[in-house]
C-alpha cells in the first residue's frame, strides 16, 4: 500500500505514512487481528482437510453456515449461534456417513467414496434450501444476506476478535492433541486401523473441529469465501512440499500473507476484500504449480543426457 503526498518538490510516495494512516482506524486494526486469527485457524484445519481428501465435506460444512445464520436472524437471535448450530449439526451428519473404502479393494473403495460424496452432497443441498427458505421468511434487507455469503471484515469489534481468538485456541489445542494419530490415520487408514488407532473416532472428532472452525471463519469471510482460506493456502503448500511440518507452516504463512495483502489493497480500493484475498491465493497456487512444473521439466532434461551416456 502506498500513499501519495504533495510536497514542495512535487509528488512523493511514503509507505510508512500510508501504513500509519491505515492503522489509525480501529476497524482496520480489528480487521487485521481477526484476519490473522482466521487465517491461522483455517490454514491448520484446512491442511488436514486437504490431506484427508475431505474437501467436498468441508464445502458442505461451509454452506451449512448460511442457513444457520439466516435462520438465527429470522428468529431474532445472534447469527453466531446459527453458524455454530448448523455447522456442527452438519459435521455430525457427515460423520454418520459410512466411511469410504474401509480397507477393501479398489472397487469397494471407489463405491464407498461415491456413496459418501452423494450423501455429503445431499446434506449440502438441503442446507442451501433451508437457507433460501429462511431468507424468504425474514424478508429483511438484502445487504444482510450479502454479508452472510461474502462476509464483512470491516464490521469487526474488539469483542469479536477476543471471541474468535478463544475459539481458535480451543480448535488448535484439540487438533494438537489428536494431531499425530490423525496424521497417521489420514495417510494410511488401513494400517492405522490394524495398529489400533481409533480411525473412526478421529474422523468424527476432526469433522467436529472442522465444523467449529468453519463456523468461526464464516463469521468473517462469509459462507462462500470461507473455502478460500480453508483450501487454497493448504493446497499451495502441499504442491510445494510433502514434508508435514514444513507444509503446515507454509500453509499458515501463506494464509496470513494473502489475508494481510487483501486487507491492505482493499483499504485503498472500492472492490471487496474477499475478491483480493481469493485472487492473491489463486495467483500463488498457479505460481506454485508453474514452479513445480518447471522444476520437474528441468529435472527430466538433466537426467536425459546422463541416462543416454550410461553403459548398456
Amino acid at each position: 500500500m502506498i500513499v501519495a503526498a504533495t510536497t514542495e518538490a512535487g509528488l512523493s510516495w511514503d509507505l510508512a505514512d500510508g501504513i500509519r494512516a491505515m492503522f489509525a482506524y480501529p476497524f482496520m486494526v480489528n480487521a487485521f487481528r481477526a484476519g490473522t486469527v482466521v487465517a491461522v485457524t483455517a490454514g491448520v484445519i484446512g491442511w488436514f482437510m486437504i490431506l484427508r481428501r475431505q474437501t467436498f465435506a468441508g464445502h458442505a460444512l461451509a454452506m451449512a453456515g448460511f442457513p444457520g445464520a439466516a435462520g438465527a436472524i429470522w428468529l431474532g437471535v445472534g447469527a453466531t449461534y446459527g453458524y455454530f448450530a448448523f455447522c456442527l449439526t452438519a459435521a455430525l451428519a457427515v460423520a454418520a456417513i459410512p466411511a469410504a473404502g474401509g480397507g477393501g479393494g479398489s472397487a469397494g473403495g471407489s463405491a464407498g467414496r461415491s456413496e459418501e460424496s452423494a450423501a455429503v452432497g445431499t446434506v449440502q443441498a438441503f442446507a442451501l434450501a433451508c437457507g433460501f427458505l429462511f431468507v424468504s421468511l425474514y424478508q429483511g434487507f438484502l445487504g444482510g444476506v450479502n454479508a452472510l455469503l461474502f462476509g464483512s471484515f470491516l464490521g469487526i469489534t474488539g469483542g469479536m476478535v477476543r471471541t474468535l481468538a478463544v475459539l481458535a485456541l480451543v480448535v488448535l489445542v484439540m487438533l494438537a492433541v489428536i494431531g499425530r494419530p490423525l496424521l497417521f490415520a489420514s495417510l494410511d487408514p488401513a494400517v492405522a486401523t490394524a495398529a489400533g488407532v481409533p480411525v473412526r473416532g478421529l474422523s468424527t472428532a476432526f469433522l467436529i473441529l472442522l465444523g467449529t472452525a468453519t463456523a468461526e471463519v464464516s463469521q468473517i469471510t462469509g459462507t462462500l469465501l470461507v473455502f478460500t482460506l480453508l483450501v487454497i493456502p493448504a493446497a499451495t503448500a502441499q504442491v510445494l512440499t510433502a514434508r508435514p511440518v514444513l507444509s503446515l507452516t507454509l500453509t499458515v504463512l501463506l494464509g496470513v500473507l494473502v489475508t494481510w495483502a487483501g486487507l491492505t489493497v482493499a483499504y485503498y480500493s472500492p472492490y471487496p476484500i474477499g475478491f483480493f484475498i481469493t485472487s492473491f491465493s489463486f495467483g500463488l497456487y498457479l505460481l506454485a504449480r508453474l514452479a513445480v512444473g518447471v522444476h520437474d521439466m528441468l529435472g527430466r532434461a538433466a537426467r536425459g543426457p546422463r541416462m543416454a551416456g550410461a553403459p548398456a
